[in-house]
């Protein structure tokens, strides 16, 4: 079979399930005694196209989604890992699948599929277009869409146009008896029914395809016997095609020729001993990373070695999809896989993982209005004698002064970005919440030194209900040179947040500020950076103030050296005056390391006063902030003009 265009658009188009997985939150728990779960992207297909995209495959989905929140979802999520959804029709006449599991144990996990007339599962012939098709350069299918004969329709003109246009043609078996019909509605997590009539029925299309990849229980329904040697030569005497063989924790076998009397007569490739959390998901972090070599020509020892690895971070980590490593951290693992036994406890894999996944991938210049204030303005209320409850109303037009600063300064189509709090902000929080906006929300105590978080010690807790989008942020006083006592209580509260943003999945943005009447030169902020790296604590942004030319390049040092996935560096203001905020503007765009600012009061401070003063009505409020915003916008965009500066690598994320 000729080989598909080397400059084809895609590489990978995977068509089967798509669907929403539901997971225990709790370990150990029945189903029946499950109290919270969480919500990730899943379908054994969609995992492969997301899994593969990660792994730096350009990779698209064709299957179909209903029309609602979780059709949205999971549109959404393939398109932040880069998976093309061009080919995704909406079904306005079903739903999207769902599946609910607990983890009970390593290898237990009772499982509900609600699939019944769903989405995924009424994709069509209609739906494949034979000329998209041949743009890629492989096409995967799972088993579970050749069960019914509307999908039979669809994986019949898939493989009729991939054949034809010299496509690798892929199978996952994916058995799975519940959705064959061979199972009780409960019981989706036995793996395997013999069936005479289902082995007879895949047994008519194997011959379709160029890579067949199951375990050994999905060979034994293809093969039509429980003897493994025997089932793989009983698919081989009906396909050419290369067979890889799973052997769970042993890793698999390949077979590119005659089968033999044992696995070992076949390419076996050991796998990779982690310590399980739960099985499921394995297998298409399996195929996912078996494609990326595969698809790139790689030896087949290379190609398994991905698969088993990728394997191995899946068994380890909760859920399907966001489990699946991504090309950096895949190579990190192996350069370090011996040493790894348990990939989700390991430091530097979680921080690699996270800060490769994050959404959204790019940010551009950060140009923020800061209103997070909560001292500052019971202060301001207080001196002039109005309630506090108007304090809530008077963020709600800061959000509207944000919205409209961002359009007078011209910036078409980039989302504002502010700092707010959810003690007087959480309105103004829900009213910014959904919309694609950079939102940093606070979480210590205004002016605490030594630092005590805004709602008390456990902030782990206080994170569960954070919508995911929402960024920490942390100000701490910090000087390296604190007393020891006093450093060492700071760090560990830092240390805290780390690791409670590591279990949220959060992005991270820590403030530090030299406590006034410490004597600082041009290395003590990097001085500071660097013992907080050297603890291990990593967020995704740090704020801080203005400073000289050696300063800033004392920081941008630091940060390179000690992580490559930082996205950089907003300036605060310290309710500086207009004109003193500006001139920091040009050593701080220069540095190559500062993204942008958050200033606040500098810039709503005078207008917030006359507003609770009642000298200022709504509108005159909101132009006059929207103004000052605008205006600063404009200076940092001219001040880094007049000195271009490049972002550290990974800045971006």
């Amino acid at each position: 079979m000729p080989d598909a265009q080397p400059d084809a658009k895609l590489d990978l188009i995977c068509l089967g399930r798509a669907a929403v997985d539901l997971y225990s939150q709790q370990i150990g728990s029945r189903l029946e005694d499950v109290t919270s779960f969480a919500k990730y992207l899943g379908g054994s297909s969609a995992n492969c196209a997301y899994g593969s995209a990660r792994l730096g495959l350009k990779s698209a989905m064709l299957t179909r989604v209903g029309n609602e929140q979780f059709g949205n979802f999971v549109l959404e999520e393939f398109a932040r890992a880069a998976v093309d959804v061009s080919h995704m029709p909406v079904d306005k006449n079903r739903f999207t699948a769902l599946a609910i599991l607990a983890i009970k144990d390593r290898d237990t996990f009772p499982l509900l599929f609600y699939r019944k007339d769903c989405a995924d599962m009424a994709i069509a012939a209609e739906d494949v277009d034979p000329d998209w098709i041949a743009t890629s350069r492989a096409l995967a299918i799972t088993g579970t869409h050749l069960s019914s004969e509307t999908t039979q329709s669809a994986c019949r003109a898939a493989l009729d146009a991939a054949g034809q246009h010299g496509l690798k043609r892929i199978l996952d078996i994916d058995y799975r008896p519940v959705l064959w019909g061979l199972a009780e509605l409960g019981d989706g997590e036995t793996r395997f029914v013999d069936d005479a009539e289902t082995t007879a029925h895949l047994q008519r299309w194997i011959g379709d395809f160029d890579l067949i990849v199951g375990t050994e229980e999905e060979f034994h329904i293809a093969g039509g016997t429980t003897d493994t040697m025997a089932a793989l030569k009983k698919v081989r005497a009906l396909s050419d095609a290369v067979l890889v063989c799973k052997l769970g924790a042993l890793g698999c076998t390949i077979f590119d020729g005659p089968i033999g009397d044992s696995v070992h007569d076949g390419v076996l490739v050991e796998g990779v001993k982690v310590e399980v959390l739960n099985v499921l998901g394995a297998g298409d972090a399996f195929i996912s990373g078996f494609l990326r070599g595969y698809l790139r020509g790689e030896p087949w020892e290379t190609c398994a070695t991905y698969a088993n690895a990728c394997g191995a971070l899946a068994v380890s980590r909760h859920g399907c999809a966001p489990a699946m490593p991504t090309e950096a951290e895949l190579f990190d693992y192996l350069e370090r896989r011996d040493e790894v036994p348990r990939p989700d406890q390991d430091a530097r894999l979680n921080d690699l993982h996270r800060k490769t996944t994050r959404h959204p991938t790019e940010w551009g210049p950060i140009y923020g209005l800061a209103f997070d204030h909560r001292m500052q303005l019971f202060d301001m209320a207080g001196e002039i004698g109005v309630d506090a409850a108007r304090l809530s109303p008077l963020k709600e037009l800061l959000v509207t002064a944000a919205e409209r600063g961002v359009a007078k300064a011209g910036l078409t189509g980039q989302p504002p970005a502010v700092l707010c709090d959810d003690l007087i902000g959480q309105d103004a929080l829900n009213a910014m919440t959904g919309r694609g906006w950079w939102i940093g929300r606070p979480v210590e105590e205004p002016g605490s030194r030594p630092l005590r978080f805004q709602h008390g010690d456990d902030i782990g807790s206080q994170l569960v209900s954070w919508p995911s989008e929402h960024i920490i942020k942390c100000l701490v006083f910090y000087h390296p040179d604190d007393e020891i006592e006093l450093r060492l209580e700071q760090e560990d509260k830092l240390r805290q947040l780390a690791e409670a943003r590591r279990v949220s999945g959060h992005e991270l943005l820590i403030e530090v500020i030299p406590p006034k009447g410490m004597a600082s030169d041009d290395a003590t902020i990097a001085r500071s950076l660097q013992r907080l790296y050297h603890l291990g604590i990593r967020p995704d942004w740090w704020k801080l103030p203005p400073m000289s030319k050696a300063a800033w390049q004392a920081v941008r040092g630091v940060i390179e050296r000690s992580d490559d996935h930082c996205r950089g560096v907003v300036l605060l203001g310290l309710d500086a005056p207009m004109d003193e905020v500006k001139a920091g503007f040009h050593e701080a765009s220069a540095s190559g390391i500062c993204r942008g600012f958050t200033i606040g009061r500098t810039l709503f401070a005078d207008p917030a006063r006359s507003w609770l003063a009642g000298d200022l009505d709504d509108e005159a409020f909101i132009d006059a902030v929207s103004n000052n915003y605008a205006e600063l916008i404009a200076t940092w965009r001219e001040a880094a003009v007049d000195e271009p500066a490049q972002n550290i690598a990974g800045a971006s994320g």
